[in-house]
């Protein structure tokens, strides 16, 4: 008979999930009778989608989750893939920048951004079209639109569909890469490109599905993977703001690729979408998907968030994207005011050049043909200046307010992708790559270190910019002078809140393990003394790291206490106030005790005892 214990897991995780994934579907189906419409969406999706199917973005969608489970190594440790080799450090390492994009830091990292590109990546590859006339057809033109004739591979709509769409997503993907600050990993970049792409088409449906879609796909796939979840409260280690970890100008990038795209596309195609969906869709999706948080480093662990510059930024951004969209082409500069321009220009070259002219001509004294030899240059003289006046209000009255307001998005683009081009010429100084106390790994180093410069901004570093990016790095260290790679993988101080980490290195194909280790003692009111130590899987522990000692803020018969690690070893130094003498003994072992110079020290499990003359007081306590 089966226990009370299986039968509640039964119900929990197969009777429940199934129960929900019927009744969404049930709904889905009753809202789809109940719902009247002239066009059914299997019409709407058809004009524009073989079968009425994103194969595209199918694709796509497949080829992250492959890049995931197999070359990440996802398929052994979902959990824990191998991130380190695949971040974009620099244009000296390929292989990082070709798989920075498709690749993700963890299951949550892909999952949110699969979810917000099964959302997004569908609406712009129907606003895309597998059919070549990038016109949406009518229910009634289905059959006709599928007799369309295909005369080459550009119009075949299942190349375009199974090829030519994945090929432009890779594209993007790399450009990602290639031109995005720091090192980056994510898929977030190209799905900022989906959405803006979306945006630009269709902006209310593309708000709806950013906004709420979204949250109900993640929300179905927790619920069913976890149906009833148990949590408890937990002291957490120190960390950065949430918004100091994005990759906000990779964001930004992205979603300036997909707005540059979609405004093309819309001028080919001739279309104007309505100006004020357009508006409110750019400014819902910039407020909502974080676009204004503008942050930079400050010392130690500051941050700053510039909200108000971004939120502006934002909303000018909302203002310039509505006018390349939506605007006519009337020119910047009024008519009016260039022919105003042009009137002020033309004196010099009428009076100045049309006055000598005349009195060329009435001072001839040798005939018409002398005098229309004398006059002859002046009077091509002033036609090629009134040419020119005519060609300089022409350029002013000739430029349009979208076309305008394109080329500004254009050149916001490019600033984007330039300011990354210094940091992404990194190369890595093989001194920084290398420790007496590392751990070696193939081409990897991994080591312990405190308050050293962060490698990855030195190509900045120049003239006035040396300080405003000094930024230190104390943490265990992964370098690789071969793969130019050097990144801060566990920060100091989530070593000192957990203890113990590990980190995966490799590469296609293989994948090894390194353990970290911090242990140490915590004086009464004073700092921590602690020890790291660093090894390989199937590995002896190598002390790493060792710390400053550190004075307990206690006097006991006249004597103060230090404890200091030396040679791995944590050892107790009593210092005598009245001669000076410092006598040493090691810490004691759990439940033992030791002696110098006259005090007593006793150890009760994770606390440290100092007694004299029948006083007794902690003195220190373990991490």
């Amino acid at each position: 008979m089966l226990s009370l214990e299986t039968v509640q897991w039964v119900l929990l995780t197969v009777v429940l999930p199934i129960v929900t994934v019927a009744t969404v579907l049930l709904s889905v189906a009753v809202v789809s009778r109940l719902h009247r419409t002239d066009a059914r969406w299997g019409d709407v999706t058809r004009s524009r989608l073989v079968m009425g199917v994103p194969w595209g973005s199918l694709i796509v969608i497949a080829l992250v989750w492959c890049v995931y489970l197999f070359v990440q190594d996802g398929i052994t440790a979902f959990s824990d893939p191998v991130t380190i080799p695949y971040r974009a450090y620099s244009y000296f390492y390929p292989l990082g920048m070709l798989t920075a994009s498709f690749s993700h830091a963890g299951p949550n990292h892909i999952l949110g951004n699969l979810a917000a590109a099964v959302v997004v990546a569908p609406i712009a590859e129907y606003a895309w079209g597998h059919y070549p006339d990038g016109r949406e057809a009518d229910s009634s033109d289905t059959d006709r639109r599928g007799a369309d004739p295909v005369d080459s591979w550009r119009t075949n709509p299942w190349i375009r569909a199974l090829l030519v769409f994945p090929l432009i997503v890779v594209a993007i993907t790399i450009l990602t890469s290639l031109f995005a600050l720091g090192p980056v990993i994510g898929f977030s970049g190209v799905v900022f490109a989906f959405a803006a792409f979306a945006l630009v088409h269709y902006p209310i449906a593309t708000i709806v599905g950013v906004l709420g879609v979204q949250g109900v796909l993640l929300t179905l796939y927790r619920a069913l993977r976890n149906p009833i979840g148990v949590y408890v409260a937990e002291p957490s280690a120190p960390s950065a703001p949430s918004w100091a970890g994005i990759a906000i100008q990779g964001h930004a990038l992205g979603f300036f690729i997909g707005l540059v795209l979609g405004i093309a596309l819309l001028r080919r195609r001739g279309r104007r979408p309505d100006a004020l969906r357009i508006w409110i869709a750019i400014l819902i999706f910039g407020f909502a998907q974080g676009l204004w948080q503008i942050y930079w480093f400050g010392g130690g662990n500051v941050f700053y968030l510039y909200q108000g510059p971004g939120v502006l930024i934002v909303t000018v951004l909302a203002l310039v994207v509505t006018v390349a969209i939506t605007a006519s082409e009337r020119p910047v500069v009024p008519a009016r005011l260039s022919r105003r321009f042009a009137r002020g220009r033309r004196p010099p070259s009428e009076s100045a050049v049309a006055r000598p002219v005349e009195l060329a001509r009435n001072s001839g004294d040798g005939g018409d043909s002398d005098a229309t030899a004398l006059t002859a240059p002046l009077e091509r003289i002033g036609e090629i200046a009134a040419t020119s006046d005519a060609r300089d209000s022409g350029r002013l009255s000739d430029v349009g307010r979208r076309q305008a307001a394109f080329t500004l998005v254009i050149v916001v683009l490019a600033v984007l992708a330039g300011m990354a081009i210094p940091v992404n010429f990194f190369v890595l100084d093989g001194e920084a790559a290398s420790s007496d106390a590392a751990v070696e790994i193939e081409d990897y180093t991994i080591q312990y270190a405190e308050d050293v410069e962060y490698e990855l901004v030195s190509p900045v570093r120049i003239g006035p910019l040396s300080d405003a990016v000094a930024l230190d790095a104390s943490g265990v260290i992964v370098a690789s002078e071969e793969r130019q790679l050097w990144v801060e993988v566990v920060p100091a101080r989530q070593l000192e809140f957990s203890g113990e980490e590990s980190i995966a290195v490799g590469g296609p194909g293989w994948r090894e393990t390194v353990h970290v280790e911090r242990t140490g003692w915590e004086p009464v009111g004073n700092d921590s003394v602690y020890q790291v130590e660093i090894w390989a899987e199937g590995d002896e522990p190598q002390l790493a790291h060792e710390s400053n000692g550190s004075r307990a803020d206690v006097r006991i018969d006249d004597r103060n206490v230090t404890i200091s690690s030396v040679d791995g070893e944590f050892t107790l130094e009593v210092e005598s106030t009245e001669t000076g003498d410092v006598e040493t003994a090691p810490l004691p072992e759990s439940n033992e005790s030791t002696a110098a110079s006259g005090l007593t020290f006793e150890r009760e499990d994770d606390t440290v005892y100092a007694a004299a003359d029948g006083t007794r007081i902690a003195i220190a306590s373990a991490e």
